[in-house]
């Protein structure tokens, strides 16, 4: 196997040589370089002692918490022996120690900190480390379900889980059935296609937690690209799953572009779209942290701070109104995004840009003041 070196950080990094990055023995894709910048700046600042970065592949995701956060004891897992063995040439480029063999598929690191490489099913390896983790990053390609129970069960109470899915179609409801295999949930189409998918991932976890009497907060969550990612710390205790359990609902959206939500359990009348959380995606102090801390690091990506710039602006209510859709839905001119936050903010309305769309408007606005501001683009 052919590698190249990378940069991302302040890792060094080897990845294998391949004219395509799906062609590659081993996974890395350079795109989610903003990912894993997020992913640092979150476990810089919760400061976590045991970090699993469950499905490593390169190892880049962490080596770099390893390099560049104060965790004290980084687990890197794949299950296959190529990525192993690369993520074993990865630490001892980054790190410059020897290791020492703790275990068939185990060797463990030490300098400074303990980083620790395995080789294993990732669910074989959450199950055996029961409440171990105080982060766990769950990372996988396609849909993260697989792994949330023994994920769940691997995180102590009151730790964090890192969640991504690359499974977009299907949360996005371009595979209807799978979206309903998957997550028990009904997906949507159109222009709120990004939001009720990552809800609805929240959603699906929040579900899973409550088994085990563990409740969530969302620290952060985004939709970026081709994926779908949540940082959700842990709440022990029963009462804690039924407050999350209570921000569970479903969406309902007109033809015309209007859109309603309700908490409940069951859907209360047709053409409902759920179950899925309905409470916040970000924890407002948390966001600015992550900013101000990012203005300070080295970053990956070089939209990482602009990104996280939107993240923390934007308007913390469910679902938006995006100004080209509701332009065609019904019949109106289009207006500037920036236009229609200065009038609706004008008319007393808090109104922000959002991360979900670049023609798109996060308000508190009901659907016909929003139209009326439309309306006089005639």
């Amino acid at each position: 196997m052919e590698f190249v070196e990378m940069r991302e950080g302040l890792a060094r990094i080897l990845v294998p040589k391949a004219e395509r990055i799906y062609d590659a023995p081993v996974f890395y894709n350079p795109v989610m370089a903003l990912n894993r910048d997020l992913s640092v700046l979150a476990v810089d600042i919760l400061k976590p002692r045991k970090v699993l970065d469950a499905l490593s592949a390169t190892g880049i995701r962490g080596v770099r918490y390893a390099l560049e956060t104060p965790a004290g004891e980084v687990w890197l897992n794949d299950i296959s022996e190529e990525a192993f063995n690369l993520i074993l040439k990865n630490v001892r480029l980054n790190l410059g120690v020897e290791g020492v063999r703790i275990g068939d598929g185990r060797v463990s690191f030490r300098n400074g900190k303990e980083v620790v490489a395995n080789r294993d099913d990732a669910n074989r390896l959450m199950a055996e480390k029961f409440r171990y983790f105080d982060f766990l990053d769950l990372d996988p390609f396609g849909s993260p379900v697989g792994f949330l129970d023994t994920a769940l069960r691997s995180v102590r109470r009151k730790g964090v889980l890192a969640v991504t899915a690359t499974d977009t179609g299907v949360l996005c409801g371009a595979y209807r059935n799978a979206c309903l295999r998957k997550y028990l949930a009904e997906p949507l189409r159109g222009e709120l296609c990004h939001e009720a998918g990552l809800r609805i991932l929240i959603g699906t976890v929040v579900r899973y937690a409550a088994k085990y009497d563990l409740g969530v907060e969302v620290l952060l969550a985004y939709h970026r690209d081709h994926y779908f990612r949540a940082f959700l710390r842990l709440k022990s205790g029963a009462r804690n799953a039924d407050e999350s359990l209570s921000n569970l609902g479903y969406l309902w959206q007109k033809k015309n572009g209007e859109f309603g939500y309700e908490r409940a359990v069951l859907p209360k009348k047709p053409g409902a779209h759920g179950p899925l959380w309905l409470g916040p995606l970000k924890d407002e102090d948390f966001a600015r942290r992550m900013l101000t801390l990012a203005g300070e690091k080295t970053l990956a990506h070089g939209k990482t701070l602009l990104f996280l710039e939107l993240l923390a602006g934007e308007l913390d209510v469910p679902f938006f109104y995006d100004t080209h859709a509701l332009a065609r839905r019904n019949g109106l001119g289009v207006m500037k995004v920036s236009r229609l936050i200065e009038a609706l903010e004008e008319l007393g309305y808090r109104a922000t840009r959002t991360h979900f769309s670049p023609t798109a408007v996060k308000t508190d606005a009901p659907f016909q003041e929003v139209v009326g501001v439309l309306k006089s683009t005639r």
